[in-house]
């Protein structure tokens, strides 16, 4: 399972597990801090400040050169671009200070932050959020009706697989990204799994943009998006010689997020 829809909308779902997780954190440290629950609500708060901030400037740094070209994509924080062992790291380091300095703290920051991992971890392990299924093995349509398996039996490379719409305004952002990866990436095959629209339309859309895209594919009846637990566009499955879904988002990507994804296909 990837996301959560929400009406006509979808939020990607660990980032909620993970939100989950740090409220059972506040509520365990603060239910034993007794006295000092001000203070143990301020450091699990500090701490998740300081995670989210040591994980995005962790990958911004691994990706310099990547956003040194925008600049301004280092704020759009939609692109997934994030270091967690660093955020990790980050958010430890400010419980352990706040511990350190007052000893009453230690045990409730100790046994929130423990209750907080632990039911993050197994609400992941339980709605797959970090699974690695297979491809679904799909056939679909092409723009001129002929049957294409979404991956060919024995294909053996990896794929890019993008769940999107001509009304998807997200969608339209990041396709000239794809585009212009799809033809720098000629060992990788980029495949456009059209979300619930026609032929025709998708043709006429297609026409009017200033990039090309090869591998448009058809879904009129939505089953890719339900088959890998994704409510939203785009959606975008990182696939890796093997078959296996190894990456995915939910929501535009950047050049910086992207690159990051393709070397983790690649990987042998």
């Amino acid at each position: 399972m990837v996301s959560v829809p929400l009406g006509p909308f979808a939020l990607p779902l660990n980032p909620l597990l993970m939100l989950g997780g740090w409220w059972l954190a506040s509520a365990v440290a603060a239910r034993l801090a007794g006295g000092h629950r001000p203070a143990a609500r301020q450091a699990l708060r500090r701490a998740a400040w300081a995670g989210l901030a040591g994980a995005r400037a962790a990958f911004v740094w691994q990706a310099a050169p990547v956003y040194a070209q925008a600049p301004w994509t280092v704020l759009d924080l939609r692109d997934g671009g994030w270091a967690p062992w660093a955020g990790l790291a980050a958010a430890l380091a400010v419980l352990a200070v706040y511990a350190l300095r007052l000893g009453a703290l230690r045990r409730p920051l100790l046994a929130g932050a423990s209750a907080g991992l632990v039911a993050w971890g197994a609400l992941s392990w339980t709605l797959g959020v970090h699974d690695e299924p297979a491809l679904p093995a799909l056939t679909l349509a092409d723009l001129a009706g002929r049957a294409v398996a979404l991956r060919p039996p024995g294909a053996g490379q990896p794929m890019v697989v993008n769940l999107w719409a001509t009304w998807c305004a997200p969608c339209r952002t990041e396709m000239p990204l794809l585009a212009a990866a799809q033809q720098r990436e000629p060992r990788v095959r980029f495949v456009f799994v059209n979300q619930g629209e026609s032929a025709d339309g998708v043709r006429r859309w297609l026409a009017a943009q200033p990039y090309r895209i090869d591998g448009v594919l058809l879904d009129d009846r939505l089953q890719l998006g339900a088959l890998v637990g994704s409510g939203g566009l785009p959606t975008t499955l990182f696939v890796d010689a093997g078959g296996r879904v190894v990456e995915h988002h939910l929501g535009p990507l950047s050049a910086a997020s992207l690159a990051a994804r393709l070397d983790a296909v690649r990987a042998p």
